[in-house]
């Protein structure tokens, strides 16, 4: 029985020698490591996430999106606002509350951005090529770029005044004495459902020979889109005083017109039938 339990054993011994050899343990150990070395790989690149700033950063743009998407809402809202009211019901309502006039001017800059070119540096130009005497009526001037960057002296007009050089006024109704200034300019500012009586304005402020200019969006003097016909709407304007001297619509966003007023004042005749101007609203970007 010792014989045989010692020959199992012996068996037993034998058996375990060639496991031990399959497997040594400096293989296992290689294996381990070189799995381990594997594992880490992975993680240490995995671990490289961005710094924790990245978040706030979206966070923070996200927030500005917002801002951005409110201040393009209450611009619209102002904006349609000023073009389906009256020059007296705007004033009064900047008189209100004059906050919505920067809300109104920031949203206008912003789409003004969009704008391959503007016509006020058209008018700009018109005006430092002529003499530098004329004076000059800039009927919604917004923030009087005009009166900035020419020589002439000009009265910078519009409903609120956020500079002591801008007259806040009723267009229809300004302080200017008649036929006190040697140009009158509209630009992208006849927006009240009376812009007639802008005009009228203008042509008795106007002194005999004198110059009005109009800048306006293309889609207003559109009538295959609702806008209003641009012979019909020269015709009116000539039918107060003036004769139409050029009409330029080689620009694709507005159109620029440019009338004289007459040195001898017509006699009033029939009631003037003014085609109405469609409202400018901007869309959603």
């Amino acid at each position: 029985m010792k014989e045989g339990k010692s020959r199992k054993r012996k068996r037993g011994r034998g058996q375990q020698k060639p496991q031990e050899s399959l497997q040594p343990k400096h293989s296992t150990k290689h294996k381990k490591n070189t799995q381990q070395h594997k594992n880490h790989a992975p993680q240490s690149s995995a671990s490289s996430k961005p710094p924790k700033s990245s978040s706030s950063s979206n966070s923070s743009s996200f927030l500005d999106k917002m801002r951005a998407r409110l201040a393009g809402g209450h611009f619209r809202m102002i904006n349609e606002k000023l073009y389906t009211s009256t020059g007296k019901e705007a004033l009064e309502y900047f008189k209100e509350d004059p906050e919505l006039f920067n809300m109104y001017h920031t949203g206008y800059q912003e789409q003004m951005t969009h704008w391959p070119e503007l016509p006020v540096n058209i008018i700009i130009k018109w005006l430092k090529d002529r003499s530098s005497s004329l004076i000059v009526a800039d009927f919604g001037c917004g923030d009087a770029r005009l009166a900035k960057n020419v020589k002439n002296k000009v009265f910078s007009i519009d409903l609120v005044s956020k500079d002591p050089s801008v007259i806040a006024c009723d267009m229809s109704n300004t302080p200017l004495d008649s036929s006190s200034v040697d140009v009158a300019v509209f630009c992208l500012s006849l927006m009240g459902t009376n812009y007639a009586n802008f005009l009228q304005e203008a042509y008795r402020v106007l002194k005999p020979s004198g110059w009005l200019l109009i800048a306006e969006v293309k889609s207003r003097f559109d009538p295959n889109n609702g806008g209003a016909d641009p012979n019909k709407f020269s015709k009116a304007v000539c039918e107060m005083g003036f004769t139409s001297e050029l009409k330029d619509f080689s620009n694709k966003m507005f159109v620029l017109l440019y009338f004289k007023k007459k040195e001898k004042q017509s006699s009033k005749g029939k009631e003037i039938e003014w085609p109405e101007l469609k409202p400018c609203i901007y869309k959603r970007r």
